[in-house]
């Protein structure tokens, strides 16, 4: 089992609140760190895929302050919704009893109906976290050329054979497409959305064309900014927003968006292996948002990502601005030996940021003058990891 590095901070959540909800798509590994979870007490887990579970809720009060000395935690709680006002009245009387925190650890995808009922009725009761796929700082570099052709889910990442990781990611986009969409209740054909999904596959990188998705699907824009808007919140797709400065340049407007699973972009686009990877036109956008993916997972909390892009062509992949205010500049590039472009010099005086670094394929890190960086991914993620704070505030 490979130790996750939210682990401590899901712990000093569930210290501080009532109820913590650990959300993330399907098969990331929520419930085996859950149900590995030491430190927090006795525990009692119910899974409400499971019918007996299920059936358990129909008097949903009486059943958990049954359990009211325990950690309760509550798997798949998307599938009864009504749950969130019990817990509501439940965690209230907790709380005058004298007892504050670790009640409940609800786990579940991020979708816009669950964040909406957990907010609106444990407003003030409840705190977030999300797990992703394993990331480069949870592997080690020994293991990145792996993570990025099989991407980051356990069983993918893990699989004995690099044809049973394959297998593995065809079966998860067919279960989400036919069976986990439409539980949330979303009414898109199956087909029509892994058209979709796949045409996002193909753009991987570029500038959202809404109008090019919109014809070649036979909808209108709405319906496209509906597909993608699902998609961002099953934190299937990131949707990465340009950098707005106070520049006289023309900037471009339009979003990027990227795959947020590198195992998935590959499958979607039938890369199976490696070495067809590196020969794929795919191969140096599919790094840029591997890159992208991992340090915005290491980064601390409250950090704003966008990329900057001008009508000139000066251009910065990715720009985070960093809690408390300073602006970190990241050019990325696949060679181990990389050339840095007209185009990021340009736009590091446009913008003037703190810091800036070109993240490369590579094992090595060096300055390169100019307050210019080369580092390798697993150096930029471990900076930005230590500027972590685990203090809930």
């Amino acid at each position: 089992m490979i130790e996750r590095r939210i682990t401590e901070q899901l712990r000093q959540y569930l210290r501080q609140f009532p109820a913590v909800a650990l959300l993330g798509p399907r098969q990331v590994g929520k419930t085996t760190l859950a149900r590995h979870l030491d430190g927090v007490g006795k525990t009692h887990y119910l899974d409400l895929e499971n019918p007996s579970d299920l059936a358990k809720l129909t008097d949903a009060r009486a059943y958990l302050a049954a359990h009211r000395d325990e950690l309760v935690i509550i798997d798949e709680v998307q599938r009864a919704p009504e749950v969130f006002q019990v817990l509501r009245g439940l965690i209230d009387q907790y709380i005058l009893d004298g007892r504050e925190a670790g009640h409940f650890l609800l786990l579940g995808s991020a979708s816009m109906d669950l964040l909406r009922q957990s907010s609106e009725s444990l407003a003030g009761r409840i705190a977030y976290l999300e797990l992703e796929p394993l990331d480069i700082l949870e592997v080690g570099q020994e293991n990145m050329q792996r993570l990025w052709s099989r991407g980051g889910f356990p069983r993918s990442f893990l699989a004995r054979s690099n044809e049973q990781s394959v297998l593995w990611r065809e079966n998860f986009i067919t279960t989400y497409l036919e069976r986990d969409i439409p539980l949330l209740g979303v009414r898109i054909p199956a087909e029509t959305l892994r058209r979709f999904w796949t045409m996002l596959a193909h753009a991987q990188g570029g500038l959202l064309n809404a109008a090019q998705f919109a014809r070649s699907l036979a909808v209108d824009g709405k319906t496209v900014a509906r597909y993608l808007d699902l998609m961002v919140d099953l934190l299937l797709v990131r949707r990465l927003e340009p950098y707005h400065a106070n520049v006289r340049k023309r900037l471009v407007k339009s979003p990027k968006v990227y795959i947020r699973d590198s195992g998935v972009l590959h499958t979607l686009l039938l890369i199976d292996d490696f070495d067809q990877l590196l020969g794929h036109p795919i191969a140096g956008n599919s790094w840029e948002g591997f890159v992208i993916e991992h340090l915005l997972r290491t980064a601390p909390r409250r950090s704003r990502a966008s990329f900057y892009k001008t009508a000139g062509g000066a251009e910065i992949d990715l720009v985070l601005t960093l809690p408390g205010g300073e602006t970190w500049a990241v050019e990325i590039k696949r060679s181990s030996a990389p050339k840095i472009s007209r185009g990021f010099h340009s736009a590091l005086a446009d913008i003037e940021p703190g810091r800036a670094f070109v993240v490369h394929g590579g094992a090595d890190s060096y300055p390169v003058g100019d307050n210019i960086t080369v580092v390798s991914l697993p150096d930029m993620a471990a900076k930005l990891a230590a500027r972590i704070s685990h203090r809930v505030t």
